[in-house]
């Protein structure tokens, strides 16, 4: 589905991410581990294209995305949708129009900013809500909520855009355990689902063997590892991550219970 050929992005005389090349299958759900500055979120964004390549190329179904510009650049943004390690929500709107700026690609800028959102669009704004339990909270501004729950609103947007694979840089990483779990379970969900691929930065192992079917390691810039979660051993970590280990190797990260089936409502 996904091919990033021989990609590198070099800022001046740094080298954030050297000459990585990998498939990504459809409906995959693959984590990047590594270290701090080991280069996965620039990684993330290349591939959506809020950074460019240095070099290399970046396909999808044979289309080298990173050709498009314009019309076409958004329309892939809406099918490779963005999750911040930040929510990057507009705090001063309410739950349900952040959640409805996912469907800008959709009806266009226009009606978005006159605020003309069809009731179809609503139902399925609604719809992503309830599925994350927080349809309760449509008429909050998104700035009066938990961090959990503002990344849940997040993950919402992302939903209703209809992405064929969704890129979540550092979901978790500001959240607490009980979040942290709420918000891995939502993505599972949406990759098990729905079938859409998921590819996620995560700094934890733990998390990341619990959640993930494949795992890419990267150090410096470059995939030093990947394969499947059983084959990455605390040896290999240790090596991966050097005196940071310990941190990621806690053991207290809790193992995420069998997901509930969705209802498949607007997304089907």
């Amino acid at each position: 589905m996904l091919t990033i050929d021989g990609l590198s992005r070099r800022f001046g005389a740094k080298i954030a991410v050297d000459d990585v090349s990998l498939d990504v299958s459809r409906g995959a759900f693959v984590g990047i581990i590594g270290r701090s500055g080991a280069g996965k979120s620039t990684l993330l964004r290349m591939i959506n294209r809020l950074q460019e390549p240095s070099s290399g190329r970046i396909l999808c179904e044979g289309r080298d995305v990173t050709a498009l510009s314009g019309a076409a650049l958004r329309d892939w943004r809406q099918s490779c949708a963005m999750i911040f390690q930040q929510f990057n929500l507009v705090g001063r709107l309410d739950v349900l129009t952040n959640v409805l700026m996912g469907r800008l690609n959709h009806v266009g800028q226009t009606r978005s900013l006159l605020k003309l959102w069809s009731a179809e669009d609503k139902a399925i704004a609604l719809s992503a809500l309830e599925q994350f339990d927080i349809a309760s909270l449509a008429a909050q501004r998104a700035e009066s909520l938990s961090g959990g729950q503002q990344q849940r609103v997040a993950i919402a947007r992302a939903l209703v855009q209809e992405p064929k694979i969704i890129l979540a840089d550092e979901p978790i990483a500001s959240l607490d355990p009980r979040n942290t779990r709420i918000v891995m379970d939502a993505l599972q969900r949406i990759n098990r689902h729905y079938g859409i691929t998921v590819v996620c930065n995560l700094h934890s192992l733990d998390l990341a063997r619990s959640y993930c079917d494949r795992l890419v390691g990267m150090a410096q810039g470059r995939v030093v590892f990947d394969g499947a979660p059983a084959d990455l051993t605390d040896d290999v970590a240790r090596d991966l991550y050097g005196i940071e280990s310990g941190d990621v190797l806690d053991g207290h990260t809790p193992v995420p219970v069998p997901a509930p089936a969705l209802p498949a409502a607007a997304f089907a």
